[in-house]
């Protein structure tokens, strides 16, 4: 099967080539992969040489990363360094060299470790023509969406309210039993906290009866109990290779409980 490379000098003359068949080609780590074994799926990969896709600034009083900022990028990132743990969770130094923070939007489960973290911390995902959604409604619609990602944007600086923890069976670098974010603004009582969870669904969810049952309260022992017992509350896992839907309901309260209590894994 012939494959046809077409490169473009900006996002959005990229978007506009992109039809059925086609692939936007970021970091490579899923694409190249359906290059190497033929996939039947696309004939024609895009890609774009636009410099805004690699940018790293300050928003407002938070941080806009470009779609195509990869993982290692990221970790060296001054203002960023809350988010060094979860780019580091993205397999080992090869994937982390070309997997990209956009690409990792549209990884299914058990993958896209770095969606679960955005998911918490309420980021913007901005599209190719200017439209900004809300990451929770980017994921609901992300089947139907066209054009593609630029950007996504974190609103509000999360240095020391910000936690993540992902659970793997061959470490360092599997795939996820669960993955674990949550964003706890407020203090010693708790406000407007987000709990969201990977592996645990179809893309990556919020545990909203958790949220709710830790909002206005503290990280003691009591409420943290109270709010690891809701936390599969509505999600959805998945049997697979890695683990059993079972298995991932048993082990995601014990290891948010570690993680709100600060206990080591």
């Amino acid at each position: 099967m012939t494959i046809t490379i077409d490169t473009y000098p900006t996002l959005g003359e990229a978007a506009s080539a992109m039809r059925t068949g086609s692939q936007f080609l970021g970091g490579g780590t899923m694409v190249v992969r359906g290059l190497n074994f033929a996939s039947p799926d696309f004939d024609k990969v895009i890609r774009s040489t636009d410099s805004a896709l690699s940018e790293i600034r300050p928003e407002g009083n938070g941080i806009k990363l470009g779609a195509g900022v990869t993982m290692a990028r990221l970790m060296q990132a001054s203002g960023a360094e809350f988010l060094e743990p979860v780019a580091r969770a993205v397999g080992g130094p090869a994937v982390r060299n070309m997997a990209t923070i956009g690409g990792n939007l549209f990884v299914c489960s058990p993958f896209g470790d770095f969606g679960v973290a955005l998911l918490a911390l309420d980021a913007l995902v901005q599209m190719s023509d200017g439209q900004m959604l809300p990451i929770e409604d980017f994921y609901r619609q992300r089947e139907n969406l066209r054009g593609l990602v630029s950007a996504v944007i974190i609103p509000r600086s999360a240095h020391g309210a910000f936690r993540f923890r992902k659970v793997v069976r061959t470490k360092p670098k599997g795939a996820a039993v669960v993955t674990i974010a949550a964003h706890l603004p407020g203090g010693n009582r708790i406000s407007g906290a987000r709990i969201a969870l990977g592996a645990m669904g179809s893309t990556p969810l919020r545990a909203k009866d958790a949220e709710r049952a830790l909002e206005g309260g503290s990280l003691d022992a009591h409420t943290v109990q109270r709010v690891c017992e809701m936390c599969c509350n509505g999600l959805n896992p998945q049997d697979d290779s890695i683990a059993s839907a079972w298995y991932r309901r048993e082990v995601a309260p014990v290891h948010l409980r570690r993680l709100l209590l600060g206990e080591e894994s």
